[in-house]
């Protein structure tokens, strides 16, 4: 397939490189072997998780583009909201409840990305959650309201919290901790307009409203994230910023 890619200048796209292990030394051959006298259209597209057996010299010798998450639960939500539009938000039976669940699936996914930049205070083991992982929430969440009269949320949580969420945690304090997270926000009261997802009001479940009602509540929270709202002392962002600035030194003077 990339030999024909190379005489006909078609792109082709390698993806899950990380998945390949056994591959991975072909590739490296592949890519030490491409010259100027290929097609001028070709190009390769390969795709990757972050992982230590990827050929160094691939990656020397491509450009290169990473995604990452937002920092931050305001820029998380933000994002979230940004790929929704009023048809997906009103795609349910349920219209006022769907929205209401979802934007607090939305809150626990923005919390459980976040909670890394406090390091083993926010998780034992840094996790790679994506959004994949909420996007499956939100398809099971339109599928039981538009089949079920009852909101069982023991179930979204179950499904949530241990398998498309916890199916990526590993330590047991860690698990344990997913499925409070996920209680904490997804329950009965989170219906209500009155909810506060932290203790201070200042993150709460708003009036169901268009895209842009959501939108304008997430512009108005504060860009830099509170620790309440992760359920934690404002020590732990003492601790952060330090650990934040000790490494930008650290990588100026390896520098």
């Amino acid at each position: 397939m990339i030999a024909q890619g190379m005489n006909r200048g078609e792109w082709i796209l390698l993806q899950n490189c990380h998945l390949s292990v056994s591959w991975l030394p072909k590739l490296e051959a592949i890519v030490e072997g491409l010259s100027e006298d290929i097609n001028p259209g070709f190009r390769l597209w390969m795709t990757s998780m972050p992982s230590k057996v990827f050929p160094v010299s691939a990656l020397q010798n491509s450009v290169k583009m990473t995604m990452e998450p937002p920092t931050g639960l305001k820029a998380n939500l933000l994002q979230t909201y940004t790929n929704f539009d009023d048809k997906l938000l009103m795609g349910c039976k349920k219209p006022n409840e769907y929205r209401k669940i979802l934007f607090a699936f939305s809150f626990f996914h923005a919390i459980v990305q976040d909670r890394r930049k406090f390091g083993a205070i926010g998780w034992n083991i840094p996790y790679a959650f994506t959004f994949e992982d909420f996007d499956v929430c939100r398809r099971q969440l339109g599928i039981f309201l538009d089949d079920y009269d009852k909101i069982d949320f023991t179930v979204l949580n179950y499904l949530g919290s241990e398998i498309n969420y916890g199916g990526r945690v590993t330590d047991d304090k860690d698990i344990r901790l997913i499925k409070s997270i996920l209680n904490r926000f997804v329950h009965e009261d989170v219906l209500l307009d009155t909810f506060n997802f932290s203790a201070s009001g200042n993150y709460k479940s708003i009036p169901v409203g268009t895209r842009e009602d959501y939108i304008n509540y997430i512009n108005s929270l504060p860009s830099n994230s509170h620790p309440e709202a992760f359920g934690l002392h404002e020590n732990a962002e003492i601790i952060t910023n330090q650990n934040d600035t000790r490494l930008i030194l650290e990588n100026v003077q390896s520098i």
